[in-house]
């Protein structure tokens, strides 16, 4: 097992060299760059002629400091020394220019952990029984009602769910049951702690609903197909014979199995849950890591870009190596012999 795991750790970092290569060098040969910026001149040739000289000054400075004014390749060398030797990322180019990358991910991190891990947690918590019980009982009205409907919510865009709910359910709409942007009140020195906590989980409600209602259609289907397939093997015909009860053959038998299929999707759990939502948050004017992706991409700023991929990629492969540990726990019978 551990020799299985030291592979694997290898290979993810020479992954994670390829990737991070690949992106700095796609950033870079796309056009456009943080110090390509317009000068404006006055009314007169000669009124803006030293702010010119200062913006120009400036933003050379910048392309040294973000090695621009050399090849693409040395560039990344820099760069990646720089991670490794120092683990800086860099500062930001334009989002917050000077500030280091590093701060800015960890203050925004939170925010999009805490709304993600209660979308996850929706999910999981109404997807797996009902795939579960449709498993149990295929092909009635149940299973075929619940299944049109999933796949219909699956097929609403997320920004038309997310302004209609604004517009239904959110302060100035029709019911103003719920705020309409943030995650916080927005006076909590006013408040009681009772009052804060319920306030704030009136905030968290629309952005989950909108995280949350186009898993369910994915992650129920993938638990009932996979327990179909379990609860017709011949152990459960066995366990059914005992006279076992049905909850217990479900629950401890068949669903130990089925979790397998379910295991697969936990890969891409962990960047999913640091990911964010671009749409969600911008809708509902989250400060997140999807708002974030946003603003580096519009602003062409190099070093949050990169930041992210590297944050990105490095959850992507660990949740792969930890799905395969997951693999052995639940089914004993896979071993990481078997794999190697």
């Amino acid at each position: 097992m551990f020799e299985y795991i030291i592979k694997r750790l290898l290979l993810a970092v020479i992954t994670l060299f390829v990737i991070m290569a690949l992106s700095y060098f796609l950033l870079r040969l796309t056009p456009g760059d943080p110090t390509r910026s317009a000068v404006i001149g006055g009314d007169s040739p000669g009124s803006n002629l030293s702010s010119e000289k200062g913006e120009f000054a400036e933003n050379t400075s910048l392309r040294k400091r973000l090695y621009l004014d050399k090849p693409i390749y040395i560039g990344f060398y820099f760069w990646l020394k720089g991670v490794i030797t120092d683990g800086d990322f860099g500062a930001s180019a334009s989002i917050d220019p000077g500030r280091p990358v590093t701060d800015i991910i960890l203050e925004r991190l939170p925010v999009t952990v805490k709304l993600n891990f209660w979308s996850v947690l929706v999910i999981y918590l109404f997807a797996i029984p009902l795939g579960i019980y449709s498993a149990i009982y295929p092909d009635t009205k149940f299973d075929r009602g619940i299944t049109f409907f999933l796949f219909f919510l699956y097929s609403l865009p997320v920004i038309w769910v997310a302004l209609l709910l604004q517009a239904s359910f959110c302060e100035g709409g029709w019911l103003s049951l719920f705020p309409l942007k943030g995650l916080r009140p927005a006076n909590p020195e006013s408040m009681t702690t009772w009052q804060i906590l319920w306030h704030t989980a009136l905030h968290y409600v629309m952005p989950v609903i909108c995280l949350s209602y186009a898993g369910f259609a994915g992650i129920s289907r993938f638990a009932r197909s996979s327990m179909l397939d379990v609860v017709n093997q011949d152990y459960i015909r066995t366990a059914r014979a005992k006279g076992l009860p049905e909850h217990v053959v479900i629950l401890k038998h068949a669903l130990r199995n089925g979790l397998i299929t379910l295991i697969t999707l936990f890969a891409g759990l962990l960047p999913g849950l640091v990911a964010g939502s671009i749409i969600t948050e911008y809708v509902f004017s989250i400060p997140g890591m999807g708002s974030l992706s946003l603003l580096s991409l519009s602003s062409r700023d190099y070093p949050v870009q990169m930041a992210l991929f590297c944050f990105g990629g490095a959850l992507t492969l660990g949740g792969i190596l930890l799905s395969d540990i997951l693999y052995v726990i639940v089914d004993p019978r896979i071993s990481f012999s078997n794999r190697e």
